[in-house]
């Protein structure tokens, strides 16, 4: 559900830092307040199966660092979101703040639910581009199946996952989606 702001003022990170914590994820997309009710019981299994892959085999192996929802994402002045998993090399870390990450992670991971589904396809896949994630992982949990969005030129070019995933911002990495289904 997006909350409009007003025709002359987009919402930004203090506004969005405003918002009562009442158990619903809230975000900022070009200045507009987006909410969206918590993700149901599969949703949240999916994230952690995949989680424990990408903790195992990349903050473990000291490649990265792995960060899962909630966690405050600042891709501009008047973006902010919460995706479900998100990575940053080791080399960026930079990009942490004590409350946020600010800048563009390496990895981001949407999970589909029936009521984010639209908004990850394409609002979200068009700020992410914009932005230069260099991958974005689209996971949908009742089709088993995980689209990845690598950064090309500016532009994402689609693959539709096998059994097996190597993220292209990260060599050596494998990620079995067999054991997150």
């Amino acid at each position: 559900m997006v909350i409009k702001t007003n025709s002359s003022s987009k919402l930004g990170y203090p506004d969005y830092a405003a918002i009562p914590n009442d158990g619903l994820r809230h975000e900022i997309i070009e200045g507009d307040h987006y909410v969206n009710p918590a993700p149901d019981l599969y949703h949240q299994a999916v994230s952690k199966r995949l989680q424990h892959q990408l903790y195992v085999r990349v903050e473990l192996a000291g490649l990265g660092v792995l960060y899962h929802a909630p966690c405050d994402v600042q891709l501009s002045e008047h973006d902010i979101v919460q995706p479900d998993l998100l990575v940053v090399v080791s080399s960026r870390t930079r990009i942490f703040t004590p409350t946020k990450v600010k800048g563009a992670p390496d990895l981001l991971v949407e999970i589909l639910s029936e009521s984010t589904a639209d908004h990850d396809r394409t609002l979200k896949r068009g700020l992410y581009e914009r932005s230069g994630v260099r991958e974005y992982w689209m996971v949908d949990p009742c089709e088993h199946t995980l689209e990845q969005l690598m950064l090309q030129d500016g532009k994402y070019q689609s693959r539709i996952v096998g059994d097996k995933l190597c993220p292209e911002f990260i060599d050596g990495v494998l990620i079995s989606l067999e054991d997150v289904w």
